[in-house]
C-alpha cells in the first residue's frame, strides 16, 4: 500500500513512517521543511500536493497545531482554525482531485469533552463537546471532513486519541517523568481518578491498520476512540513509572481537596484538572469494528520510554 504521511518529522509521524516501513507499505514522509527524517518529502504548494498525492491510494494527515496551555495568541481560535481547519480541509480537496482514496485525519479526544463521571465514558457517537480552541478547530474540521466525504466519495476516518506517550514525549507526561526521576516526594498517593491513554506504539499499530484500505475496509466514514486496554489513576502512573525508571516514586497522602484548592490559588486549574479528574473512552469499536487490540501494555512502553532516556 503507499501511504503518504503528513507532519511526518513530529513525535507520532516519525513513529508511523517507521512502523509503516516495517509492515512493507511504501511511505511517503511530507513536511514543510527538511528535518532530517529519511526519504521525507519537502511539500509547499498545491501543485507538489497534486503532483505526490497522485501516487498514493491512503492519506495520514498529522500535520496541526497542537494543544497549548499557554496560548499567547490574542484571537486563539482564529490561529486554530487556519491551521487545524482550513488547511485539513485543502488537503482533503486536493486529495480527491489526485484521486485518493483515504484519508486518515488525526483529531482528540478533546473533541468529546475535558472530563468524564464514575460509571461514564466518552464514545465514537457521543454528543461532541469541545471546550477550547483546539478542540474546536478539531471537531470542525472532522464535521468538514465528513462533508467533503458526502460530496465525493473520499473515505475518512477520524482517531480520537487522548494522552499518548512514548520514547520523546513532552507535555505533561514529560513533566510527570521528570518529577519522578528527581526523587522529590509528590502529593499525589491518594488520588484515586481513572484515566485513558495510549502508548505511541498502540496509537501507530492502529493508525497503520486504518491507512491499509484492504486491511480495514470497515474504517470507512468511522470516528474512533483508541487507548490502551487499561485505565489507570494519577497515583499508579506515577508508581508505574518509578518502576520502569528504577525510582522509589515517594507519594505522599494528600487529599484530592486540598490540591485542588492550591491549584486555584496558583491559577493551576488546567493542570490539576488533567492530575485529579478522570477521563475514560470506551474503545470496544476497534475490536468491533476493526478486530484491533492494543498490541502494547503500559509497562512495556514504559520499560521502553526508560531505556530511551538512558541512551538519549
Amino acid at each position: 500500500m503507499r501511504i503518504l504521511v503528513s507532519g511526518a518529522n513530529g513525535f507520532i509521524g516519525r513513529a508511523l513512517c517507521h512502523h509503516l516501513s516495517l509492515l512493507g507499505h511504501s511511505v511517503f514522509p511530507a513536511v514543510r521543511s527538511l528535518s532530517g527524517l529519511q526519504g521525507e518529502y519537502v511539500i509547499r504548494n498545491k501543485s507538489s500536493w497534486i503532483s505526490a498525492l497522485s501516487r498514493f491510494s491512503s492519506v495520514v494527515h498529522l500535520a496541526g497545531r497542537t494543544h497549548v496551555m499557554k496560548d499567547k495568541e490574542q484571537d486563539s481560535l482564529r490561529v486554530f482554525r487556519n491551521v487545524n481547519v482550513d488547511a485539513t480541509i485543502q488537503l482533503a480537496n486536493i486529495a480527491v482531485e489526485a484521486g485518493v482514496k483515504r484519508y486518515i485525519f488525526m483529531s482528540t479526544v478533546k473533541v468529546n469533552g475535558e472530563e468524564t463521571f464514575p460509571g461514564y465514558s466518552f464514545k465514537p457517537d457521543g454528543l461532541p463537546v469541545p471546550h477550547d480552541p483546539y478542540a474546536i478547530s478539531k471537531c470542525e474540521a472532522e464535521q468538514g471532513l465528513f462533508e467533503i466525504a458526502k460530496k465525493t466519495g473520499l473515505d475518512i476516518v477520524i482517531i480520537r486519541p487522548p494522552l499518548v506517550y512514548g520514547p520523546d514525549v513532552q507535555g505533561n507526561f514529560e513533566t510527570m517523568i521528570r518529577w519522578v526521576r528527581s526523587g522529590v516526594p509528590l502529593p499525589f498517593g491518594l488520588i484515586n481518578n481513572s484515566r485513558s491513554m495510549i502508548a505511541l506504539e498502540n496509537l501507530v499499530s492502529f493508525t497503520a491498520l486504518c491507512a491499509d484500505i484492504e486491511a480495514s475496509p470497515n474504517a470507512k466514514d468511522q470516528i474512533f476512540l483508541v487507548a490502551d486496554g487499561e485505565d489507570v489513576s494519577t497515583s499508579e502512573l506515577l508508581r508505574r513509572i518509578a518502576k520502569a525508571y528504577g525510582n522509589n516514586g515517594r507519594l505522599l497522602l494528600v487529599p484530592a481537596g486540598f490540591i485542588w484548592f492550591l491549584a486555584r490559588l496558583m491559577g493551576k486549574e488546567a493542570i490539576a484538572s488533567g492530575l485529579l479528574g478522570s477521563l475514560v473512552v470506551d474503545r470496544s469499536k476497534t475490536r468491533e469494528v476493526l478486530g484491533w487490540d492494543p498490541p502494547m501494555s503500559m509497562d512495556n512502553q514504559l520499560k521502553k520510554m526508560a531505556r530511551y532516556d538512558t541512551v538519549a
